[in-house]
């Protein structure tokens, strides 16, 4: 039987600002499955990367989790001391950053990145041994392993970003967490880069996190969805059902703000309004203000997530 490997509960994460509390996260709460592919899509500001660094325990200052549990593989994340979870980032769950030329540092060769990460987490590895590795995993990645002594800034866009993909499979790690991986890449690249990832997936049974705001990518990588606004998940489901059958106004919208290549005649259609200020949240459903189906219940009481179609979503229509 599949089991678990992460589970997320009610989880809350707040920033502290001169205005007030910026709820990132609220109450969120959702189950891996060990060698599954989930994808958490949203427009921007909506808590997804920060669901992803709060996996990771980094949130970073003046951020906080103030609510909730993460279990990873029957850890609690939230109890480890710093050394603990040092040992866990990367070599139990590591994470693919957006934009590999600010996360790769500029003076390092590109070996120097591999040397560093492995022996910091193996102390015994020697330097020839920790290369070699380096060298075995670029050319996995169909990079020439006599690229190692190059620089970042000698990259593509492309190759940068596999050989972000690269230190986050340094330490075979069982959770990937991908973050935006195919930002400012051109359409070519992108399915490249995803081909690849759907590849090494199953070379190293990985687990993974697909987090973006381009749904069209999860539809290729994800067996499940997990779609936010203003912090908090509104629907989750196999992305099969959700493709077919969106549940939630705001997933209908989502959908029908992209382009579609299977219905052409279609045109898209944006979503109305703005996300909401995440200091100042509306009462009731935080997607009321913009929502084509809103009725009084939207405007006064907060959706709970129920079960519906084989998924959960948080709307009054399906109360």
């Amino acid at each position: 039987m599949v089991k678990p490997l992460l589970s997320i509960q009610n989880l809350s994460v707040e920033y502290a600002s001169k205005r007030g509390q910026v709820k990132a996260v609220t109450d969120v709460s959702l189950v891996l499955d060990e060698g599954s592919t989930l994808g958490i899509v949203g427009e921007s500001g909506s808590g997804k990367s920060t669901l992803g660094f709060a996996i990771l325990n980094l949130i970073p200052l003046p951020g906080r989790i103030v609510a909730g549990r993460i279990t990873f593989d029957h850890t609690d994340i939230l109890k480890q001391n710093e050394d603990d979870m040092r040992r866990i980032r990367g070599g139990q769950i590591s994470i693919i950053f957006q934009d590999p030329l600010t996360s790769l540092n500029p003076l390092l060769k590109i070996r120097d990145h591999f040397t560093e990460l492995l022996r910091i987490h193996s102390p015994s590895t020697s330097k020839e041994d920790a290369i070699s590795k380096a060298g075995q995993l670029l050319d996995n990645l169909a990079i020439s392993p006599e690229r190692l002594s190059d620089y970042p800034h000698q990259f593509s866009g492309g190759m940068r970003q596999r050989v972000m993909i690269g230190l986050a499979l340094a330490l075979n790690p069982r959770l990937v967490i991908a973050d935006e991986p195919t930002t400012a890449l051109d359409v070519i690249v992108e399915a490249q880069i995803l081909e690849l990832m759907k590849r090494l997936k199953d070379e190293y049974g990985l687990t993974v996190i697909l987090i973006t705001h381009n749904i069209g990518i999860v539809a290729e990588m994800a067996d499940r969805i997990a779609v936010m606004y203003a912090g908090q998940i509104v629907e989750m489901g196999p992305t099969n059902d959700i493709f077919a059958d969106p549940l939630h106004p705001y997933t209908k919208g989502l959908l029908e703000s992209a382009p579609n290549i299977l219905h052409p005649e279609r045109s898209m259609r944006p979503i109305p309004g703005s996300p909401p200020d995440l200091i100042t949240l509306p009462s009731g459903c935080k997607f009321h203000p913009r929502c084509s189906r809103v009725f009084e219940p939207c405007r006064i009481r907060e959706p709970l997530p129920v079960e519906c179609n084989r998924r959960l979503v948080a709307c009054h229509l399906y109360d």
